[in-house]
């Protein structure tokens, strides 16, 4: 019997605290990815990754039900990260510099490793989020809603639309353009910025 797929992604078992286990976690985590990234979700396993993270099946699973929980542990590492030079580059003085620095950094974080990032785009869409990868991506957005209520940016008659827009814009170019295996990222950064300012200098969204 085909059992039907869980309605949420599960969640991790605990959360590490001790540095051991912290970096015992981050391996995992790693190893996870390298998988992913070699074997596709075909070769992926929870024998797999803790052979590739040199531990026990059983340390895995002291942290890790199973590897739909790894999956989203890993998209967390790595939505994380993004987060981290979004939360940088919307310290830049002015909202067009914000905005140019922060559609640069997805554009590197998608391209850095293009396979993986694929791959997770499929699974973040395959299963709704649970709390952890929700909270990051509103946090996303939520960066994004600052740096577009910059007083030299323009102004947008319902900026929580326009921030789930231009985040859509990007994400979408962005992961359209990893797909075709194009690897000009400068390029990739000017095309992206130029639909977005399509967009914003639109009169007729709302």
């Amino acid at each position: 019997m085909v059992r039907p797929p869980p309605h949420h992604r599960p969640t991790p078992r605990k959360t590490p605290r001790q540095p051991r286990s912290v970096e015992t976690v981050a391996v995992l985590v790693e190893a996870a990815a390298r998988i992913l990234e070699q074997h596709g979700p075909g070769g992926f396993t929870t024998n797999a990754v803790a052979g590739r993270a040199g531990v026990s099946i059983g340390s895995l699973y002291q942290y890790f039900p199973g590897k739909e929980a790894l999956i989203g542990a890993l998209i967390v590492r790595e939505t994380g990260q993004l987060i981290a030079d979004w939360e940088r580059d919307a310290t830049a003085p002015d909202g067009a510099q914000a905005l140019t620095d922060m559609i640069g950094s997805a554009v590197a974080h998608q391209l850095k490793r293009p396979a993986l990032a694929r791959l997770l785009d499929v699974e973040e869409a395959r299963l709704p989020f649970d709390r952890d990868t929700r909270r990051v991506s509103d946090r996303l957005r939520a960066l994004l809603l600052e740096v577009l209520a910059r007083p030299d940016l323009p102004h947008q008659p319902d900026p929580e639309v326009a921030a789930a827009d231009v985040l859509a814009i990007i994400k979408g170019m962005i992961d359209a353009a990893g797909e075709r295996g194009e690897g000009d990222q400068p390029l990739l950064v000017r095309r992206v910025r130029r639909a977005v300012d399509g967009y914003l200098n639109s009169s007729d969204h709302v």
